[in-house]
C-alpha cells in the first residue's frame, strides 16, 4: 500500500477508530474504579482488594490483546470491530443486575479478603475487560496495512486510548461516583458501548 493509500485510509476511518479507542480506554478505567466500590462493602478497600482488582484487569486485558491481535489478521473490518463493543456492553450487564447476588455468594463461601476479592473480581470483571482489551490491537490493524506505518499508528492509538483512560479515572473518581449511583454509571456505559458498536457496524455497511 502506497503512502497516499495509507493516508486515504486514515482519513476515511481514522477519526472513528480514534474516537472508539478513546471510548474504550475511558470505560476500562472507569469500570476498574467502580470495581473497588462494588467489592468494598464485602471485602473492604485494603491493598489486598485493589491488588486483586488490578491483577484481574491486567490478565483480562492481556488476554484481550492476544485474541484481538489474532482476530485482526484476516480481513479486519469495522463490522467485527463494532461487535467487540456490543459484546462488551452485554458483558457489563451482569455487573448491573447480578453483582449483589454474586458478591453474597462469594462472601459466604470465602470471607478471606484476598481470595474472596480475587474470585469476585474474576466473576464480575474478567469477561467484559477482556472484550474491551480486544479493541486496541484491532484498532491498529484497521488503520494501517503497511508495516512501515504501524509503529506511528500504534503510538497514536495508544496515546488516544491512554488519554481516555486518564480522563475516565479522573471523571469517575472526582465526579461520577459523587453525582450518580453505580448502576446508573454502568448502565450509561452499556449505552455508550452499544452506541459505539452500532456506529462502527453502520459505518461498515455504508462502506460495503
Amino acid at each position: 500500500m502506497s503512502d497516499e493509500q495509507v493516508e486515504t485510509k486514515l482519513e476515511r476511518i481514522g477519526w472513528l477508530v480514534l474516537l472508539l479507542a478513546f471510548t474504550s480506554g475511558f470505560i476500562i478505567m472507569s469500570v476498574e474504579l467502580l470495581g473497588g466500590r462494588i467489592l468494598a462493602p464485602y471485602f473492604g478497600s485494603s491493598i489486598y482488594v485493589w491488588g486483586s482488582i488490578i491483577s484481574i484487569f491486567m490478565v483480562a486485558l492481556a488476554m484481550g490483546y492476544l485474541i484481538g491481535g489474532r482476530l485482526s489478521i484476516n480481513r479486519p473490518n469495522l463490522g467485527l470491530y463494532g461487535l467487540f463493543f456490543l459484546l462488551a456492553a452485554i458483558g457489563l450487564l451482569p455487573i448491573v443486575f447480578f453483582a449483589d447476588n454474586a458478591m453474597d455468594a462469594v462472601f459466604s463461601a470465602i470471607d478471606d479478603p484476598r481470595y474472596g476479592s480475587l474470585l469476585a473480581s474474576t466473576l464480575l470483571f474478567f469477561i467484559p475487560t477482556a472484550l474491551l482489551g480486544m479493541i486496541a490491537p484491532y484498532s491498529v490493524r484497521l488503520m494501517v496495512d503497511n508495516t512501515r506505518h504501524s509503529g506511528q499508528v500504534a503510538g497514536g492509538l495508544y496515546f488516544v486510548s491512554t488519554l481516555g483512560s486518564a480522563l475516565g479515572t479522573l471523571l469517575t473518581s472526582f465526579y461520577l461516583v459523587l453525582w450518580f449511583d453505580m448502576n446508573t454509571i454502568l448502565i450509561t456505559m452499556v449505552a455508550v458501548l452499544l452506541l459505539a458498536g452500532s456506529l462502527a457496524i453502520a459505518f461498515n455497511r455504508k462502506r460495503s
